[in-house]
């Protein structure tokens, strides 16, 4: 592998200095990608700026921190923006407190095209008011650049959700996957050859790290992962044939005491989150030397088919080469703010009823639950120190242990973090507490996919979408009878059950009181929106009796 100088004298891997033909920033329409740490980046097209998925404040109750540092960037310039895109709401892309104060609120908001409107409704509620739809998989020109955002809508996709996007300003064509895992790479091979790939590598789960098991069987299966996410990275690498690509969008770090020795100092085989360096050298052991590394502040620019990178530390190699050094003062530096939210914590009041209140919020979503129910298929303990609760999913209660009785799936979680998504409203314990990797977990068997499922959708809008989404891919056709109509029985919007929100109104409508969308009966056309179609078959009047 290449080295090259830097102008501070260092010497770096041929990925960490500049590359390609220097002429390409003299020239006026070209693309320049800044990276602003993590899975940020700040687009300058020749249509305009487009900023995406800022962070930099810690996310998942002080346990991840962009890495490298990015808190020194001058954000209110960067959040001077044409364009604004959040690929998903996962808190280190969705950063309310960052959009909220640096990021202009005239931009326009680049919105995904997902089936709820929780991440729409979280940017309305910043003070963003423009915004720009962009069909799923579709390319749609804006301002002159051609730009595609590709949705991922299952319940495994981030919080209901991830998405992708390609943009192409003449100059340029860029793929921003941050962590999005496409299920095939035949929609981005339709926008066109890709000049700059950029994408997760790294871990981003708390799996094996939390889990009660022998070491040794830990080690096994953190190696076996480390593996299998640098491979699969590498596919799509090699799927979509990018001429550079930008590892990104992870690996966050863990400044707090608890959690400092996640981090992957040595590149140790048993960790989950190598950094760059570790992927940009795996895909050179395999014969693709396309790799670039943007650090905080570093930019990239792109034309006819080069690039030219440039970094705004002149030793961005500090951070991967002096690892432990680097985290330490790092760490040092955030600890004042991290032990102060601790104290919070640990003083903020006790919910007095706390099985009363489970009970009350969660019994209803398990009401309507049915395919979850069935695919948990036993109770669940979660072990709150004093206080212990079961949801036990067969019944549909949440109750108290049973004397001697056995839990396939069990969590461990410290009573004053229960308290603190219990006083934040809290309807995705996934994407807030399992994520900041401070609670313990056992099971029996293998990964339930459907436990996740329920802790991420603690919400009728999102219990309802999740089952929907189920059926559908069950091939599920149930149908409802309401009054002389028979119609689906899940609204077409977000899955609703009509048997429970459809209200046939005098005027020949269906309205599914979820969400208030409406539905002709004769047509199925919906009245609130184009494409959804609600199937629906007028039932033939039964005959009197002896007639």
């Amino acid at each position: 592998m290449s080295e090259t100088t830097l102008s501070g004298g260092s010497v770096v891997p041929g990925w960490a200095g500049h590359c390609g033909r220097s002429e390409a920033t003299e020239v006026v329409q070209s693309m320049r990608i800044t990276a602003t740490g993590h899975a940020g980046v700040r687009l300058d097209t020749a249509g305009g700026s487009i900023l995406c998925d800022p962070w930099s404040n810690p996310a998942y109750l002080d346990s991840w921190f962009p890495f490298p540092a990015n808190h020194s960037l001058a954000w209110d310039e960067l959040g001077e923006c044409d364009y604004l895109y959040v690929s998903h709401l996962h808190r280190d892309h969705f950063d309310r407190a960052l959009l909220d104060r640096n990021v202009r609120k005239s931009a326009r908001v680049l919105l995904p095209d997902y089936r709820t409107t929780d991440l729409e409704d979280g940017l309305r509620s910043l003070g963003f008011r423009h915004v720009v739809r962009c069909p799923n998989g579709t390319p749609v020109d804006i301002d002159g650049v051609r730009v595609m955002i590709e949705a991922l809508v299952s319940p495994a996709d981030g919080p209901i959700g991830d998405s992708a996007l390609a943009v192409d300003d003449g100059s340029a064509r860029i793929y921003d996957m941050n962590d999005a895992r496409p299920p095939d790479t035949s929609t981005i091979a339709r926008f066109g050859a890709i000049d700059a790939h950029l994408l997760q590598f790294s871990g981003a789960i708390w799996y094996p790290m939390v889990y009660e098991m022998p070491q040794r069987a830990k080690d096994a299966l953190a190696r076996q992962k480390r593996g299998r996410q640098l491979d699969r990275a590498r596919r799509y690498v090699e799927a979509v044939g990018a001429r550079y690509v930008v590892p990104f969008a992870g690996p966050p770090c863990f400044l707090d005491e608890d959690l400092l020795e996640l981090n992957d100092f040595d590149g140790t085989e048993t960790n989950i989150f190598p950094d760059q360096t570790v992927f940009l050298e795996h895909l050179v052991e395999h014969g693709i030397t396309g790799g670039r590394l943007l650090v905080p502040g570093s930019a990239m620019t792109l034309l006819d088919g080069h690039c030219e990178v440039s970094h705004a530390d002149p030793d961005p190699m500090r951070p991967f080469t002096h690892k432990r050094a680097y985290l330490e003062d790092y760490a040092a530096r955030e600890r004042p703010a991290i032990e102060l939210r601790h104290t919070q914590r640990a003083a903020s009041p006790r919910t007095p009823d706390l099985l009363g209140r489970l009970k009350a919020w969660w019994e209803p979503l398990l009401e309507v639950a049915d395919h979850i129910r069935d695919g948990v298929g036993g109770p669940v303990l979660l072990d709150f120190g004093e206080d212990r609760i079961v949801i036990d999913f067969p019944a549909r209660t949440v109750r108290l242990p049973a004397p001697d009785e056995k839990y396939r799936y069990r969590f461990g979680v410290e009573r004053d973090l229960v308290e603190e998504i219990l006083h934040a409203n809290e309807t995705d314990w996934v994407n807030s507490l399992f994520l900041s990797l401070r609670f313990r977990a056992a099971r029996v068997g293998p990964y339930n996919e459907y436990i996740y499922t329920f802790f991420k959708c603690l919400s009728p809008e999102r219990i309802y979408y999740a089952e929907g989404w189920y059926a559908d891919r069950s091939g599920e056709t149930e149908t409802v009878a309401l009054d002389d109509w028979q119609v689906q029985k899940r609204c077409p919007h977000l899955k609703a059950d009509l048997s429970r929100f459809g209200v046939l109104e005098d005027d020949g409508v269906l309205a599914c009181q979820m969400h208030g969308f409406r539905f002709d009966l004769a047509t199925g056309r919906c009245l609130n929106s184009d494409g959804y179609h609600l199937e629906a078959t007028r039932l033939e009047p039964t005959s009197a009796l002896g007639g």
